[in-house]
């Protein structure tokens, strides 16, 4: 013996990282490429089929506001929706 301290010992491995999970209400890379493919795909299939532009470009801007309207409320987007819902009443109210 020495009288020298011992070595601490060698620190333990780091575990493999994940990739953080995407925030609720935020849409993830895929679900953006999902939506990149999907509305032009749908948009070219209705206007193949004689579906008048006028006709598929609301559908299209409805699909869209629903989209935007259920991400906003699930992902706890509370307040927006009831500036939303405050701004309706009032212009039906004629305020």
């Amino acid at each position: 013996m020495t009288g020298l301290p011992a070595l601490p010992p060698p620190p333990a491995a780091e575990p493999a990282r994940q990739a953080p999970a995407p925030l609720p209400g935020r849409l993830g890379p895929t679900h953006t490429l999902i939506l990149l493919v999907a509305f032009p795909a749908l948009g070219t299939a209705l206007f193949l089929n004689g579906t008048p532009t006028s006709d598929i470009l609301i559908l299209l801007g409805g699909c869209g506001g629903v989209g935007a309207a259920v991400l906003t409320a699930a992902g706890g987007g509370r307040r927006l929706m009831a500036v939303l819902v405050e701004a309706a009443v009032r212009s039906g109210a004629g305020k």
